[in-house]
C-alpha cells in the first residue's frame, strides 16, 4: 500500500508535514482535501477529521509532529533532529511547544479579533510579539533558530510566522524584527517551502 498523505494546503500543521515528508524524500502520495467534504476514507482511518494525516501500512498518524518525525526516521540527511545533540533537542522541543501552544493561541486571536472582542487586534499582535521578539533574539547571531543550519525547529515554526506575517504584512515588514524577517524572508524563498506549496495536478 503506497503510503497516503491527507492535506490541506494552507494549513500550517500540514505545510510542515509535507515540508519535512519532501525533505526526507519518502514516497508519499499526497492527497487534498477540502474541508467541506472530506473523504470517507480519512474519517475511516482518522475520526478526528483535522490534516494532516498519514496513512502507513502498520499505523496511521495523525499528529503533524508525528509525521515529521517519522520522516527523519526514514531519511535525514542534514541533521533536523539534531541527533548526537541532547540539548539542542531540549530547545527544539521547547519552542516548538511554546510555538504549538500560546504563540498559536495568540496568533488565532490576532487573526480572528473580531470574534475575541476582549481585546483589540492590536493587543492580541502584542501579545505574539513576545514569541517573535524570542526569536529574533534567537536569530541575532545566526541565520537559523537552533544552529548553523535549517533543524525541526525552522521548519515547524515557519509556516506560523509566515501566518502571523499574512494577518497584517505591511506591519510585519516594517516591524522592529529585522533578523525574524530575513529568516522568513528566506523560508518563503527556499526551494522546500516552494515544493511543498506547488498545487497538485
Amino acid at each position: 500500500m503506497t503510503a497516503l498523505l491527507y492535506s490541506f494546503r494552507r494549513c500550517p500543521y500540514a505545510m510542515r508535514a509535507r515540508m519535512a515528508v519532501a525533505y526526507a524524500g519518502v514516497s508519499v502520495e499526497t492527497v487534498e482535501v477540502s474541508l467541506k467534504a472530506k473523504p470517507p476514507e480519512m474519517l475511516e482511518r482518522s475520526p478526528k477529521g483535522t490534516v494532516p494525516v498519514l496513512v502507513l501500512d502498520d499505523q496511521v498518524l495523525e499528529q503533524s509532529l508525528d509525521i515529521m518525525r517519522w520522516a527523519l526516521a526514514q531519511n535525514d540527511p542534514d541533521d533536523w533532529s539534531m541527533a548526537s545533540d541532547p540539548e539542542a533537542q531540549r530547545q527544539i522541543a521547547e519552542l516548538i511547544a511554546e510555538n504549538d501552544g500560546s504563540f498559536k493561541t495568540d496568533l488565532d486571536r490576532y487573526k480572528y479579533a473580531v470574534r475575541y472582542p476582549e481585546f483589540t487586534q492590536a493587543e492580541y499582535r502584542a501579545r505574539g510579539e513576545v514569541f517573535l521578539g524570542r526569536l529574533e533574539g534567537l536569530l541575532s547571531g545566526r541565520d537559523f533558530l537552533i544552529t548553523g543550519h535549517l533543524t525541526l525547529a525552522d521548519t515547524a515554526l515557519a509556516p506560523f510566522v509566515r501566518q502571523f506575517c499574512y494577518v497584517d504584512p505591511e506591519w510585519f515588514w516594517q516591524s522592529h524584527y529585522p533578523k525574524l524577517q530575513g529568516w522568513l524572508k528566506r523560508f518563503l524563498e527556499s526551494a522546500l517551502f516552494v515544493k511543498a506549496m506547488a498545487k497538485s495536478v
